[in-house]
């Protein structure tokens, strides 16, 4: 398996022969309004050219419609004919926008030999959940690879914490930037990056959706920072950069 972390959320990951874009937001630096009067947004440039980041994708995953997400220059610059997966009542407004392909992910999916199976994932806490909407987290499984369980646009909470455990994985990835709306976090901060480390030590952490966006409370230097304080080191929580590679073999087999 081989993930390669572009920018905010969006990952290429290579799993099992098929090469997947998951939740594209291609557009230029500083093209997008701020959230909050610091900066405008997307805050950092795409690390290589979009034709290179589009190169050999077999399937697009949008995981929901926000903008950092899946963009108006995505929108434009996907090859329509590319099969793309979205969670129930958004497949209408990709549709509109052209693709003839999408399928909606109601529980799972069978990619050749992969299985990508739907999970719980909540946008914040409280009143805000409804304003950002709903979200899904996913696992993926192939014989020969690591299960992968991919927590999405999500703060962790009872559900996604149950989900995890029962998926078992060998990666997880999060969404750990803190970022807030109306001052409540809806993803991950570094507190809650910590705790999934905590909960699951034989699995690698890969913490994402840093750096990019303005709202956003954590960096990669205080994750990391926070995470030595705990004693969890860099062969657990792996913080990419933007173009960053990383590949991770299926474990071994218990005594083999």
């Amino acid at each position: 398996m081989q993930i390669q972390l572009l920018r905010n959320a969006l990952l290429k990951l290579t799993y099992a022969g098929r090469t997947l874009l998951i939740d594209p937001d291609l557009g230029a630096k500083h093209s997008r309004p701020s959230f909050t009067g610091r900066s405008q947004n997307p805050m950092a440039d795409l690390p290589e050219p979009i034709e290179s980041i589009l190169a050999g994708v077999d399937q697009v995953i949008v995981s929901h419609l926000h903008a950092d997400h899946f963009d108006a220059v995505a929108k434009e610059r996907i090859p329509k004919e590319l099969p793309v997966l979205c969670q129930p009542g958004d497949e209408e407004t990709i549709r509109a926008a052209g693709f003839t392909n999408v399928t909606p992910l109601e529980h799972f999916l069978r990619l050749g030999p992969i299985v990508i199976t739907r999970q719980p994932a909540q946008h914040g806490t409280g009143a805000v959940v409804a304003k950002m909407g709903q979200v899904m987290g996913l696992a993926f499984e192939a014989p020969g690879e690591p299960t992968l369980y991919w927590c999405g646009d999500s703060v962790l909470y009872p559900p996604l914490r149950d989900a995890v455990a029962a998926t078992a994985p060998d990666v997880i990835v999060t969404h750990s930037c803190g970022a807030k709306w109306d001052d409540t976090p809806i993803v991950m901060d570094a507190e809650q990056t910590l705790e999934l480390c905590e909960a699951h030590p034989g699995a690698v952490v890969i913490a994402t959706h840093m750096e990019a966006l303005d709202h956003a409370t954590v960096d990669r230097a205080a994750l990391r920072q926070a995470a030595e304080a705990q004693g969890i080191g860099a062969d657990r929580l792996r913080i990419p950069a933007d173009g960053e590679t990383i590949e991770i073999r299926c474990p071994a087999p218990a005594g083999a």
